[in-house]
C-alpha cells in the first residue's frame, strides 16, 4: 500500500469524515478547557465530571430524548451537589467529588440497565461511538465549540488570574468566584459536546492529555493553549488512522494517543529544560571544565 493511501484510506467514506470532524471539534473544546484545568490542578475534578453526566445521558436514552439535554441536567445536579456538600459539611471539595464520582457513575449504570439493549447502550455512553456521528451531531458540537472557545477567550484574563492566584484576582476586581463558576460551566459544555465522539470515560484523555503535554514545552499560557489544540487535532487524526489499520476501538485509540504522547514528550522536555538551565548558569564554563 502506498504511504499516502495509508493516511487517506481511513477517511475515504462519509461516516469516517464525520468521525474525524466530530473528534476534532471535541478535541478543540477539550484543549481550551483542559488548559485551565491543568493550570489550576483540577484534573481530578475533570475526571469526576466526565462520570457525573452518565446518569443524565442514561436517563435520556431510557426516555428517548436528546442525550445532550440529559447530560446538561446531570452536570447541573453534580455542580449543585458539590456546592451543597462543601457548604453543609467540613469535608473538602475533593471528598465531595470522590463521592459523586462513584455515585453518579453507579446511578447511570443502574438506569441504563433498564434498557433491553443494556450492554450496547452502556458501551456507547461510556466509550462513545465516533463512527456513528451524524450531521446533526456535528452541528450541535460546532455550536458548543463556538461557545466554549468564545467564552474562554472572553474570560481569558479572569481565568488566567484565577489560575495563578485567586486572592490577587479578587484584589484586581476580576471576581474569581464568577470566573470559577464560568469555568465549571465550560467544563460541562466541553464534556457534553465530546461524549458522542469519545464517550464519557475516555473524554478525560483529550481533556488533560494534550494540555499536560503542551505544558511540558510551552512557556506561556497562549502557547500552551494553541499547542494543546494542535496536539488534540493530531491525536484525533492519528487515533482514527491507527484504529482503522489496527482494528482497535476508535474512541479508545483517540483517547490513548495523547497519553502516550505525554510520556514520550516528558523525557525530551526534561533534557531540553536541563540544557536551557545549563546555558543560563554558564554552560561555556562547565564545558571548558569538563574538557
Amino acid at each position: 500500500m502506498p504511504l499516502l493511501d495509508w493516511f487517506t484510506e481511513p477517511f475515504a467514506l462519509g461516516f469516517q469524515q464525520r468521525a474525524l470532524l466530530g473528534g476534532i471539534l471535541a478535541g478543540l473544546m477539550c484543549a481550551v478547557v483542559g488548559t485551565w484545568l491543568v493550570l489550576r490542578g483540577m484534573s481530578f475534578f475533570g475526571d469526576a465530571f466526565t462520570h457525573g453526566v452518565v446518569p443524565g445521558i442514561a436517563a435520556a436514552v431510557v426516555l428517548e430524548v436528546n442525550p445532550i439535554l440529559g447530560a446538561a441536567l446531570a452536570a447541573a445536579v453534580m455542580l449543585l451537589l458539590i456546592e451543597l456538600v462543601g457548604r453543609q459539611t467540613r469535608l473538602g471539595e475533593d471528598a465531595a467529588i470522590g463521592l459523586l464520582f462513584v455515585g453518579m457513575l453507579a446511578l447511570g449504570v443502574a438506569i441504563i440497565s433498564k434498557v433491553d439493549s443494556y450492554t450496547g447502550s452502556l458501551t456507547s455512553i461510556l466509550f462513545g461511538d465516533v463512527l456513528g456521528v451524524t450531521a446533526s451531531d456535528l452541528l450541535q458540537q460546532a455550536l458548543l465549540a463556538l461557545v466554549v472557545v468564545g467564552v474562554s477567550l472572553a474570560l481569558y484574563r479572569p481565568l488566567l488570574a484565577l489560575s495563578f492566584n485567586a486572592q490577587k484576582a479578587e484584589l484586581l476586581g476580576m471576581h474569581p468566584r464568577r470566573a470559577h463558576a464560568a469555568l465549571l460551566v465550560l467544563i460541562a459544555a466541553a464534556v457534553i459536546g465530546s461524549f458522542q465522539a469519545v464517550g464519557t470515560l475516555l473524554v478525560f484523555g483529550l481533556l488533560v492529555g494534550p494540555p499536560a503535554t503542551a505544558a511540558l514545552v510551552a512557556r506561556t499560557v497562549p502557547r500552551m493553549m494553541v499547542g494543546a489544540a494542535v496536539l488534540s487535532v493530531v491525536s484525533v487524526w492519528l487515533g482514527l488512522t491507527l484504529s482503522y489499520h489496527l482494528g482497535t476501538a476508535a474512541s479508545a485509540t483517540m483517547a490513548m494517543v495523547p497519553v502516550v504522547g505525554f510520556f514520550i514528550t516528558l523525557p525530551i522536555a526534561r533534557v531540553v529544560a536541563a540544557r536551557r538551565q545549563a546555558r543560563l548558569n554558564g554552560a561555556p564554563v562547565l564545558a571548558g571544565a569538563a574538557a
